[in-house]
């Protein structure tokens, strides 16, 4: 018997304490309703995330779930994963608590593959805490933390997961409800890590950061959404395109409708081309949206127990033999 659930059957019921006006309340929208389109029961689900605005979400979901500490949830999430490799295990993280003090942790999940849906909610601030600059707070902002405008050079989300050779990562934004659900839907269907980056808008202390990606009159030049197997092409005319010379992304302009023969056609399976396009940004380049990289690869649990299924029943490698064995030491 199928299970048919609706997005309102994952709403916990439990009040939201977001600000008014935050891109949380879209991205909790959407995943509640990637969720029951999934099919599985509500027991199925673990929500893993660690500290921040982001890191409420356990709360607003009906699934089993960890609100773990500041920057531990890839790890705490692992730990699932492993223990019960049947659970559709998702983390929610920031990029403060995913990439800051949760960067290693973040860093080996995805080298391993563990099989963990991991989504980025990215606002380029520490919001929590009051107005930070983050590891994508970018250059010249001005923060609580950077008074005088920020001068490190801020983490590429995207860029970080693929040069990680992540099998599947991809960007949304807060706004765009029908293409970032539909990213979503891709991602809770992958075998193996997701990295899933959404920009995310903060009233506080980023209200404006993603104006010109959401305005209707301007968008259309300067994001440039990426599929596979279709040309990169983009503006409001669609009179502008993404050719690659000599290993480098160039921004060609062409009558509406008469794209040049070099037009790169995306190819989500080319981890090269997924490493250029992740890096382009404003304002020489327009900002890619969709799914960059998507392949496939066994994933570490996938690993892990057909390793250890030949151990079976035997008592070889149970606790009680190896302290009894010739290998212990008794400390007195």
């Amino acid at each position: 018997m199928e299970l048919k659930l609706t997005a309102k059957d994952f709403s916990s019921n439990l009040p939201v304490k977001w600000c008014p006006g935050c891109g949380d309340f879209a991205i909790l929208n959407m995943m509640q309703k990637v969720f029951a389109g999934m099919g599985l029961p509500h027991e199925k689900y673990a929500v893993i995330s660690g500290i921040g605005c982001s890191s409420r979400f356990p709360y607003y979901v009906n699934t089993y779930g960890f609100h773990s500490i500041h920057g531990r949830a890839a790890a705490v999430a692992s730990g699932v994963k492993l223990s019960n490799p049947d659970l559709a295990v998702w983390v929610i993280t920031g990029d403060g608590d995913g990439l800051s003090i949760g960067g290693n942790h973040m860093m080996h999940a995805i080298r391993r593959n563990i099989g963990l849906k991991i989504v980025l909610f990215n606002n380029r601030i520490y919001a929590l805490t009051k107005g930070q600059a983050s590891p994508t707070t970018q250059p010249g902002t001005k923060t609580k933390s950077t008074p005088a405008g920020s001068i490190d050079y801020p983490f590429n989300p995207a860029r970080f997961a693929v040069g990680l050779d992540c099998t599947f990562v991809a960007r949304g934004i807060d706004n765009d409800i029908p293409g970032t659900t539909a990213i979503l839907e891709r991602a809770a269907r992958h075998n193996g890590t997701t990295f899933v980056e959404i920009f995310q808008k903060c009233v506080p202390f980023s209200d404006k950061e993603f104006d010109p990606l959401k305005d209707p009159a301007t968008r259309e030049d300067v994001l440039l959404r990426v599929e596979h197997g279709k040309p990169l092409v983009y503006g409001t005319k669609k009179d502008r395109g993404i050719v690659f010379r000599n290993f480098r992304p160039e921004v060609v302009a062409f009558e509406p409708g008469r794209p040049p023969a070099d037009i790169a056609v995306y190819d989500e399976t080319n981890a090269e081309m997924a490493y250029l396009i992740s890096g382009l940004s404003q304002p020489a380049f327009p900002v890619p949206l969709g799914v960059f990289r998507a392949t496939g690869k066994p994933s570490f649990e996938e690993l892990y127990y057909e390793q250890v299924k030949p151990v079976g029943n035997t008592k070889e490698h149970e606790l009680e033999t190896l302290l009894s064995g010739p290998d212990a030491w008794e400390i007195k």
